[in-house]
């Protein structure tokens, strides 16, 4: 059986001090700290230390081969996406981000997609740098969960999704930048709360602002199992019909009709969850994914799902199947 991970990340092993080739502080640069690992540094502020298989190719295909997965989607940090900077700038290290992926892709077609990143705070050049990455061979896109405090279902966004739509680039929406982070430091609660809110957050205002109608061709993904937005929908669509002054202000569609109309990863750490996402989304919109090589993600490459009491058919979709359909591949491309 086919199996793809929707949901990976990966780094260039070298990249240059971007604080000091830009002239001004807050990018992520990489320092050397054992052998087999490195230290993301903020300029001299410790972010992540990661391990090789954050950026060895090869290293990842052999791990990805004992486990019987065959194809990994490939996307930067999101600590890269660097909204925040001058939009120039931004575009630089997004093309450089994303000439190495489509070089490991062009390397090893058979085991790697990829995802481009583009520099969001500035809608013409993000739109510019995109059609660039298509034409390098990018299947898709991935963005943050909101843009330097902007909701994705704000306007100035549209023209970008008129582009994936219009070049065939699937969209990953990745939690960043997590609404009250400042506030929640201890016991990690931003990724633990913060991470899963942010990605119902970037849910509710595209389905709000009427993105899947203006824009139906357009394939878009929402990470860590839709956040909480699937386990919340009751709550929300409740609120949208009870407040529609508040709520329904750019879309009377119920929030439960746009079930189906976009897909999540499998990335639920709980069999119950993913059930109960099965009967919200079937198996052809769930996209096995791993959130690799980071411990919070499902290191075990969706083997519960495998002793789960699932159809043929349903870990079909599950491994390949409802992937495939969002990159808009075929498994042909692989063999």
């Amino acid at each position: 059986m086919l199996k793809i991970d929707s949901h990976t990340h990966i780094l260039p092993r070298v990249m240059p001090k971007w604080s000091e080739k830009f002239g001004y502080g807050g990018f992520v640069h990489l320092e050397v700290s054992r052998p087999g690992f490195a230290n993301m540094m903020r300029d001299d502020h410790f972010f992540r230390e990661i391990a090789s298989n954050c950026w060895d190719a090869e290293e990842r295909i052999e791990e990805y081969g004992k486990s019987g997965v065959q194809v990994q989607v490939v996307s930067t940090i999101p600590v890269m996406f660097s909204y925040w900077a001058k939009a120039n700038h931004a575009a630089d290290l997004a093309r450089f981000l994303n000439d190495h992926i489509a070089q490991i892709v062009q390397a090893h077609p058979r085991h790697y997609v990829g995802l481009a990143s583009v520099p969001m705070q500035d809608t013409d050049v993000a739109i510019q740098v995109l059609e660039e990455a298509a034409k390098q061979g990018h299947k898709g896109v991935q963005i943050g969960s909101n843009i330097n405090g902007l909701n994705l279902g704000d306007a100035r966004f549209f023209p970008f999704y008129e582009t994936c739509e219009r070049l065939g680039m699937a969209l990953f929406i990745h939690p960043w930048d997590m609404m009250g982070k400042s506030d929640m430091e201890r016991y990690w609660l931003p990724w633990l709360v913060g991470m899963p809110a942010e990605t119902s957050r970037a849910a509710c205002s595209m389905i709000f602002a009427g993105i899947f109608d203006k824009y139906p061709k357009l394939r878009v993904m929402y990470s860590h199992a839709g956040g909480s937005f699937l386990p919340t929908l009751g709550r929300i669509k409740h609120g949208h019909a009870c407040r529609p002054d508040l709520v329904a202000l750019d879309n009377p569609a119920s929030p439960d009709n746009y079930l189906g109309k976009f897909w999540v990863d499998s990335i639920t750490h709980d069999e119950r969850l993913l059930t109960f996402i099965l009967e919200m989304q079937g198996a052809e919109r769930i996209c096995m994914g791993t959130d690799y090589p980071f411990p919070l993600g499902d290191l075990e490459f969706g083997a519960f799902m495998q002793s789960m009491d699932f159809e043929d058919d349903q870990l079909m979709q599950l491994f390949s199947g409802a992937a495939l359909s969002w990159l808009g591949m075929e498994a042909s491309d692989f063999e």
